[in-house]
């Protein structure tokens, strides 16, 4: 038996969006914590630092109390920032199923603005089918939200 067979099959969340605002403005939205409450969810302990932990609060289900465990991966300023993303349980099935995730942004500059890539990789099919057709769909609606952040920083990264 080969390798390919033993794995369980993975699968990614690509969303790939062009924003009409500078790299800096879009880093500053996507890494500051009261701005990330903003467009996500209320990200307690969050710090832009390799191996700094910090957790999300969502909706618990059966046996998960729904809080996402996250650690910074890598950071490169306005470029590249990518965490954990852990939560849910074993005991559970569908919605709150244990998840050991990735989540890594990239930015990069474009006529324009910023090309601005979120891949969220790392499900488990079929385990975490419920969690990837949700998150599917919220993080196309999280992306918009971070652009329209972004964009009532302006240019120089501050509110309006």
């Amino acid at each position: 038996m080969n390798e390919t067979a033993v794995q369980p099959a993975t699968q990614a969340i690509v969303i790939d969006e062009v924003f009409p605002h500078d790299a800096a403005t879009t880093w500053r939205a996507l890494t500051t914590g009261d701005l990330i409450a903003r467009w996500l969810m209320p990200a307690e302990g969050f710090e832009a630092v390799v191996g700094n932990r910090f957790t999300y609060k969502t909706t618990p289900a059966g046996a998960w109390d729904g809080t996402i465990r996250c650690e910074i991966l890598e950071v490169v300023p306005n470029e590249r920032l990518a965490y954990s993303w852990k939560g849910g349980d074993d005991a559970n099935v569908g919605y709150g199923s244990k998840l050991d995730t990735v989540v890594a942004w990239t930015l990069s500059p474009v006529a324009g603005g910023t090309r601005v890539r979120v891949i969220h990789s790392g499900f488990v099919l079929p385990r975490n089918e419920t969690a990837y057709r949700n998150m599917s769909d919220g993080w196309k609606k999280v992306t918009r939200r971070l652009d329209a952040t972004a964009a009532e920083l302006g240019p120089s990264g501050k509110p309006h």
